[in-house]
C-alpha cells in the first residue's frame, strides 16, 4: 500500500468537489480545477475527506496511487490558498516592472525581456528584485517560476542572475592572481 496514497484528504471549508467516472472537479474561492484519474483508481468523498483506493493492485495502479493523491491534494490546496513562488534577481542593473498584468524584466540584455501573462498566472513585484508568480495550479506556477529563471540562470562565480527565494547557488573560487614577473611567471 501506498503510504501516501492511502492517506484521505481533508476538504476544507468553501470547496466543493465532485467526482464524476474518471474525472475531478474542485471548486473552491479562488477557483475551479479539473483532473482525469487512471482507470485502476477510485476516487470516493465521504465525511468531508476524499479517498483514493486502488481497483486492483497491478503495477500500473500502484505506481500511480499516490501521484493522483497529490495531484486531487495539490488541486485542494490551490483553490482553497492557491501557490506562489518568489523569484529574485540579483546582479548591478537588475530589475523587473509589472506592464499591465505581463512582466518586464530588464536584466543585462540589450533589450527588455517581457513574459506574458498566461492564464490563472499572476505577477507581483513587491521591490525592483523581488518577482512573486501566483497561481492556483501548481504545476503552472512552477513552469512560469522555472521559464522567467531560465532567461539567466545564476552563474557560479559571482552569483548574479535570477534564483528562486532561499536558493543556495553553490559558487566557484575564481581565478588566482599570480604575483610577479613579467607575463604573469614567477
Amino acid at each position: 500500500m501506498s503510504r501516501i496514497g492511502k492517506k484521505p484528504i481533508e476538504i476544507p471549508s468553501g470547496v466543493s468537489v465532485n467526482v464524476n467516472d474518471n474525472l475531478v472537479t474542485v471548486k473552491g474561492k479562488l477557483g475551479e480545477l479539473s483532473q482525469k484519474i487512471g482507470d485502476s483508481l477510485s476516487v470516493t468523498v465521504e465525511d468531508n475527506k476524499i479517498i483514493v483506493n486502488r481497483k486492483t493492485d497491478n503495477r500500473i495502479g500502484r505506481s500511480q496511487h499516490g501521484l493522483y493523491r497529490s495531484l486531487i491534494n495539490n488541486m485542494v490546496k490551490g483553490v482553497s490558498d492557491g501557490f506562489e513562488k518568489a523569484l529574485e534577481l540579483v546582479g548591478v542593473g537588475y530589475r523587473a516592472n509589472k506592464k499591465g498584468n505581463d512582466l518586464e524584466i530588464s536584466i543585462g540584455y540589450s533589450h527588455p525581456v517581457i513574459i506574458k501573462a498566461i492564464d490563472g498566472i499572476s505577477f507581483e513585484v513587491p521591490a525592483q528584485n523581488l518577482i512573486i508568480v501566483k497561481g492556483i495550479d501548481k504545476q503552472k506556477v512552477g513552469e512560469v517560476a522555472s521559464s522567467i529563471r531560465n532567461i539567466r540562470k545564476p552563474e557560479p562565480y559571482k552569483g548574479k542572475g535570477i534564483r528562486y527565494r532561499n536558493e543556495i547557488i553553490r559558487r566557484k573560487v575564481g581565478k588566482a592572481t599570480s604575483t610577479g614577473g613579467k607575463n604573469g611567471q614567477k
